[in-house]
């Protein structure tokens, strides 16, 4: 990629950066600063979609002529670094980078009509319903069944750590609906009103007290075939060109501004000697490896996009680009811990922003914090992170995949 910017370029980064000084509020900065996962606070994160959705940035890389822009390679970086560095909270994935996405490539001209400038506004909110108790990371072998009576489908089963399904009034779901031929074969794609009677979502607690997953039950739930994606019996389809999109991404910003705050931080932290830790030749060493390949990583990123922004399928590079950004991320996670020190193993999430409630956890009454606000925010992105190599496919199953279609093994 070539870093020296064009006038255009540097034009359109000044016009990012006049936005956010404007826009991005102290409150806004402080969610995404102090976020403890890759989800940041709900609500500060649909204020920040709203402010988005006003100046027509809320989903970049749609098609324009459903509220996309028509940005350049370039424009795409430069905003989505932008962002981060002036610390805006993430948009939740699910509906602008997931659905979305198979919405504009698979579905009917009404349910484009219908979906999509609700997505962009936030009325509609999605939340994913792939995985179940006995279907991970073989997703195929999922049971959810879906039987067809008349003009509908009649919905059975469950959905486990399905990220804010308790703010979510839709779900995409991958059902059963038939038990033919391979276990990939029978299954559809199916877009579900979350207040359809039959549903009930229970909270599940994380290791970081958070509770952002859910499962989620479905009894007898009616929902009309027009929910449809695509057609019956071919959501498989369907399902791997939405998982592209949810194993690629620009993670490469973030880790670098997740990098350089462990840079400050060691900087100022005492290591073992009572020096900075920051000059201890082990821990540098480990950051120096760990920003290198976030280095490699961004390379790689930029060349998948360029290649989808002509049109060609990334392929197998978004089985790589979520191994080495999910597995990145939990090496930086890492360092930040051992970075924070004695004061990074007290468990105060009252001095972060966490995606979700927290389960029984009582603030002290003076709201006492112990250390700086990143050491309070360092355990609990270290235990969050840890998810990191198994959602949107585990890294074992992704490596099979580079294995088969890279390699030809």
């Amino acid at each position: 990629m070539d870093y020296d910017w064009s006038e255009a370029d540097l034009a359109f980064r000044d016009e990012v950066r006049g936005f956010l000084d404007a826009r991005l509020t102290p409150e806004l900065r402080r969610a995404g600063r102090l976020a403890t996962s890759v989800y940041p606070d709900h609500e500060a994160s649909m204020r920040w979609q709203h402010i988005l959705h006003e100046r027509g940035w809320a989903a970049p890389a749609w098609p324009v002529e459903h509220g996309g822009c028509d940005w350049s390679l370039v424009q795409h970086y430069i905003f989505n670094r932008e962002s981060t560095l002036a610390g805006a909270p993430a948009l939740s994935p699910m509906g602008i980078r997931m659905v979305a996405p198979a919405i504009i490539a698979f579905g009917t001209p009404e349910q484009k009509s219908y979906y999509l400038p609700r997505i962009l506004t936030g009325e509609i909110f999605f939340c994913q319903g792939y995985s179940e108790p006995e279907a991970g990371s073989d997703l195929a072998s999922l049971t959810m069944a879906a039987v067809e009576d008349g003009d509908d489908l009649l919905c059975t089963g469950s959905k486990i750590w399905t990220t804010h399904a308790t703010e979510a009034n839709w779900i995409f779901c991958l059902v059963r609906t038939s038990r033919d031929g391979k276990k990939q074969q029978g299954i559809t794609f199916l877009l579900i009103d979350m207040t359809t009677p039959g549903i009930e979502v229970r909270p599940l607690v994380m290791t970081s007290g958070e509770e952002v997953q859910n499962q989620v039950f479905f009894d007898q739930v009616r929902v009309p075939k027009s929910n449809v994606l695509g057609q019956i019996d071919n959501g498989w389809t369907v399902a791997k060109y939405l998982l592209v999109h949810e194993r690629g991404g620009a993670a490469s910003p973030w880790l670098q501004v997740m990098a350089q705050g462990v840079a400050d931080a060691a900087a100022n932290q005492p290591g073992q000697d009572g020096n900075p830790l920051i000059d201890d030749p082990a821990f540098s060493a480990k950051l120096a490896d760990a920003r290198i390949r976030t280095e490699v990583l961004e390379i790689l990123e930029y060349r998948t996009l360029s290649a989808m922004a002509r049109g060609k399928n990334p392929g197998p590079a978004s089985s790589m680009l979520k191994v080495l950004g999910t597995e990145l991320s939990q090496r930086i996670t890492e360092l930040a811990l051992e970075a924070a020190g004695p004061r990074g193993r007290v468990y105060q999430p009252h001095a972060t922003e966490p995606g979700g409630p927290i389960a029984e956890f009582t603030p002290p009454a003076d709201g006492y914090r112990s250390g700086e606000d990143w050491q309070a925010v360092a355990p609990l992105r270290y235990f969050n992170d840890r998810a990191g190599s198994i959602y949107a496919g585990s890294n074992e199953i992704q490596r099979n995949i580079l294995a088969k279609a890279a390699l030809g093994l």
